[in-house]
């Protein structure tokens, strides 16, 4: 579904991605992990158009996507930070987005399912980190569309959002979506990710079932299996 050719990125004289190959099939849910300043947010920025290659090429369905824009309509992405107007209100923004995007949307199920219907005229700026990120997850599930990148989709949840948020992923998994997540949390990685994909330094170092990191570092516990992998290029 997705292929990432020979992408290289700098910023300056900081080389973040460096001759990136990379494949993600269409159907399941891919774990992008690796510490700060690996490069993830980066690449997904380079899928979204939001960063350009300095070389290579992104193809979504088999077209290159590089300067080009409708094939976002067949994506939905959840940013990290939700940084939204602060006059506006719930509602308002929500409005705003569906204006700005012609598909049909599910935002009342979603309101629902998140406890937001008493916040609806509320500002956001007046909002919690953890309500505004509910809003940021109904902005991002109430398209259907059959990609959905989340970047760090569980901050700021309580215990029950984020169990909603994992049944959510799930069910769109289960509807034959692709969904690609960055997250520091490993235990969602061990709940819901059918692979993962390791970056370091702007290269791939891993890619693969979690069961077949774990054996490769000879290690039971994901944590442990990824500080191994990132020791083990830094010896």
């Amino acid at each position: 579904m997705i292929q990432f050719n020979n992408i290289h990125k700098r910023f300056g004289k900081l080389t973040v991605l460096d001759g990136l190959d990379l494949d993600i099939k269409k159907g399941g849910i891919f774990a992008v992990l690796g510490p700060n300043g690996s490069g993830k947010t980066t690449l997904i920025k380079c899928l979204l158009g939001m960063v350009i290659p300095n070389k290579g090429d992104i193809r979504f369905e088999g077209k290159s996507v590089l300067k080009k824009w409708e094939y976002r309509d067949n994506l939905n992405y959840l940013p990290q930070i939700a940084n939204f107007p602060p006059n506006l209100s719930v509602i308002e923004l929500i409005n705003m987005v569906k204006n700005l995007r012609p598909k049909n949307s599910n935002e009342e199920e979603l309101i629902q399912l998140f406890g937001l219907k008493s916040f609806l005229n509320k500002k956001l700026g007046n909002l919690s980190g953890g309500t505004k990120q509910k809003v940021n997850i109904v902005l991002t599930f109430m398209f259907d569309s059959d990609l959905i990148i989340l970047d760090e989709p569980t901050t700021g949840l309580d215990p029950i959002a984020l169990i909603h948020l994992k049944e959510l992923i799930q069910k769109e998994k289960d509807n034959g979506k692709t969904i690609l997540i960055t997250t520091h949390i490993m235990s969602v990685v061990e709940e819901l990710a059918d692979e993962i994909v390791f970056l370091l330094d702007g290269k791939i170092y891993f890619k693969g079932s979690i069961d077949a990191l774990k054996k490769q570092t000879d290690n039971e516990n994901l944590e442990h299996a990824i500080a191994n992998l990132i020791s083990k290029q830094y010896a």
